[in-house]
């Protein structure tokens, strides 16, 4: 199954501010973390949904394993 592809800017609108859908972006791939009560507003500490978090991984006290617990919803281009 081949996902959608989505760019930056529509990206940025899934920050749990402009749109209902909060997403972010690991290394290419695009997953819906609306139900994380962690992500409640678009925002986790000092992460913001709507973005590519792939550098920001380096420092997060957990590993890239915390993305599987959501689902890949598309390809970010």
């Amino acid at each position: 199954m081949s996902l959608p592809e989505y760019t930056k800017a529509q990206l940025a609108l899934r920050n749990g501010q402009d749109k209902p859908e909060i997403w972010c972006a690991y290394q290419g791939l695009i997953y819906d973390v609306t139900v994380s009560k962690l992500w409640r507003n678009g925002k986790h500490y000092e992460h913001w949904a709507g973005q590519d978090l792939t550098e920001e991984m380096n420092t997060a006290p957990h590993t890239e394993h915390v993305f599987d617990k959501f689902k890949a919803i598309g390809k970010l281009i």
